[in-house]
């Protein structure tokens, strides 16, 4: 292509997406330095040397010394020449590769909408969340007048449903075709924000990575995760995600009388719950001047070798202490012995881990569940405030791996930095209510700036697995393929002279590791190559870790409404115990024998690659309260320092 300018690749089924020169392809640069070359041939540096320019690209005669040295600058000046920033993005910014396709596409959702909206309602009116039984109870009369309300209306909800079939047909048949003409992915590049600065990797810099499983269903299917109201909770979720927006109240702040029991999505189940009081006031807070949650620089001390050996124990520690700022000089717990011997230093001692607020240098976020399409565009529209560059519409539905996919995969990805490339990979193994959806792994290359000539990059991952709490044998086979696919990306758009300061892998994996029904899980060779810094071995967890999911159940009572309830509750064992959903078995059933206090199933994961190419440190890592009552699970974010880099 003249002029050097990468092209793309992309494609309907989910291939790599990025610039043509990805994996060592320099012939568009060595064709423009040919073209250069050839132009000045024209006319020598030292006046009175001139010849008549070639019709066919050859270099300069050396017959003039002063040509030969003009020849050799002029072969070497673009390869100092710094990279425009941000650069030209290659990736798709449309679902279809043509506007006809998009038409027929509006037309096949036109067609499916009555059908869609008819069958959610429905299903929302089924299947009330406890908020509202709450609600009801406390009105006089009130439970019988919602009763018969959802008694009148389902009757001509469900005629409606009968009705709107008869044009959700054609459209079904019109919508199955275009999907497999849809694009993996779309990347929205928002003008509202500013794409951060080029990272100089001769100074040390920290980056923060934030991972949540937001649960934005159709409002019908979130009703049984007990959530509801999706395209609220995403407009609030958004708000939240993007950092500088201000903090609203959210959620119910009713008290639940009468929790129903019963296992829940993925293992989640009602334990008895444990009378406790106020919580200690005294957790960690650190505030700049605008109220802003920030990060703390902990002195590293003590670092976590990743060639200590084993600890022998093979239960789960259990903290007597609420969970704020442990001892001051305790060591940290050492990781697992596998990998290669190279140190990733842990803050010693690890700043307190729960945090009523997302941290606002967030440089990275990796979301799951966005299955919801107002919902996405809701929500994207959001984080468009903070981070340039959103990846969304992952992995659509349709007829995928054989099977019909309803929903998409339910990822999106926001970055700061310009993504150079990316791909999603879908499972080919999904079963039972996960077949409906196009899980997979989504991956990208983000360019963090250049150094004499040299690409700073950095690799990212996002994946949500197999949930049901029995399928372990899937999720194994997910992991292997998200290992395999995680090193193919790497070797197809790796180029000479790249220098990789992260590659970091977040996501739902929907397994724990102190359950001893995900004892299969854990012990994947996954993690011989990424490292959990909350985890000392298969079956222990650091001192200081805490689960993730909720007792779906109980996400509406007084002691979880609100963020900073909710991180006062969650740093008491009694709080940790009757609210986060407890340690199970192969089968999804609570596990009597666990010990107690535990520290929850901590599903949600932030893990990055055991070999960094420049040095790391865990310098924070933090379970965040601010999604209460809009999520049944808990942010996580990690934060790296990295560098210097020796050029």
């Amino acid at each position: 292509m003249p002029g050097g300018r990468p092209g793309a690749l992309s494609g309907p089924s989910g291939g790599a997406v990025g610039p043509l020169w990805g994996r060592g392809g320099s012939g568009s640069r060595a064709r423009t330095r040919l073209h250069f070359v050839t132009a000045a041939a024209t006319k020598c540096p030292r006046e009175g040397h001139a010849q008549a320019p070639s019709p066919s690209p050859r270099p300069l005669p050396t017959a003039c010394a002063n040509c030969a040295r003009a020849s050799e600058q002029l072969r070497e000046r673009p390869q100092d020449t710094p990279m425009a920033w941000p650069p030209l993005s290659t990736l798709p910014d449309t679902p279809f590769p043509s506007w006809t396709l998009a038409v027929l596409a509006g037309v096949a959702e036109g067609l499916l909408s009555p059908a869609y909206w008819a069958l959610d309602r429905l299903l929302a009116l089924l299947v009330p969340t406890t908020a509202q039984r709450a609600r009801w109870r406390r009105r006089r009369a009130g439970l019988c007048l919602a009763v018969g309300a959802r008694a009148l209306a389902a009757p001509l909800l469900l005629l409606a449903l009968l009705l709107a079939l008869l044009p959700a047909l054609p459209g079904l048949l019109l919508w199955l075709p275009v999907q497999a003409k849809r694009r993996p992915f779309v990347h929205q590049h928002a003008a509202a924000a500013a794409t951060a600065e080029p990272w100089d990797a001769r100074r040390a810099r920290g980056f923060t990575f934030l991972t949540a499983n937001v649960c934005l269903l159709p409002s019908g299917l979130a009703r049984f995760s007990n959530l509801g109201d999706t395209r609220r909770r995403a407009a609030l979720i958004g708000r939240i995600l993007a950092a500088g927006a201000p903090a609203e109240a959210s959620g119910h702040r009713h008290g639940l009388l009468e929790p129903r029991r019963g296992r829940g999505y993925g293992g989640t189940a009602v334990r008895g719950g444990h009378p406790g009081g106020d919580a200690g006031r005294g957790a960690w807070r650190a505030a700049t001047a605008d109220g802003a949650m920030e990060w703390p620089e902990m002195p590293m001390a003590n670092p976590t070798s990743m060639a200590n050996s084993r600890p022998t124990v093979d239960s789960v520690p259990a903290p007597e202490l609420p969970l704020t700022n442990p001892t001051p000089g305790a060591a940290p717990c050492p990781a697992s012995g596998l990998g290669p011997e190279r140190p990733i230093p842990l803050a010693d001692p690890m700043p307190a881990v729960l945090s009523a607020r997302v941290p606002p240098d967030t440089d990275f976020v990796c979301l799951q569940e966005v299955f919801d399409g107002a919902a996405a565009a809701a929500l994207r529209r959001q984080l468009g405030r903070r981070f340039p560059h959103v990846l969304w519409g992952v992995g659509p539905g349709g007829l995928r791996c054989g099977r019909l996919r309803a929903l998409g995969s339910g990822l999106l990805l926001g970055s700061r930095f310009p993504l150079l490339a990316a791909r999603f990979q879908p499972f080919p193994n999904a079963a039972r209510e996960d077949a409906l959806a196009n899980k997979g792994l989504l991956v990208a290359q983000v360019l963090l700036g250049t150094e004499q000539g040299r690409r700073v990059v950095g690799y990212l991952g996002c994946t949500h697995l197999q949930a049901p709490a029995a399928d372990a044998t899937i999720r194994d086979q997910q992991l292997s393929l998200v290992l395999r696919w995680l090193w193919e990306f790497r070797q197809e758009q790796d180029r000479r002279g790249d220098l990789v300061a992260f590659d970091v892998l977040c996501g739902d994996l929907n397994f724990d590791n102190c359950s001893r029904g995900d004892a299969q899980n854990r012990q994947h060779r996954l993690f011989k190559e990424f490292w959990d810094p909350a985890c000392c071995d298969s079956g222990q967890e650091q001192p200081w870790a805490i689960g993730t999911l909720l007792n779906y159940l109980k996400i509406y009572e007084e002691p979880v409404s609100t963020p900073e309830e909710m991180r006062r509750t969650l740093s008491q064992p009694w709080g940790r115990e009757r609210f986060l959903a407890g340690p199970i078995l192969s089968c999804g059933a609570l596990d009597p024998m666990a010990p107690r206090p535990w520290q929850g199933r901590r599903v949600d994961r932030a893990l990055l690659r055991r070999d960094p190419a420049l040095t790391t440190e865990v310098i924070g890592y933090s379970v965040i309260t601010e999604l209460a009552t809009m999520s049944d699970h808990l942010p996580v974010a990690l934060r790296l320092r990295l560098g210097p880099a020796d050029l």
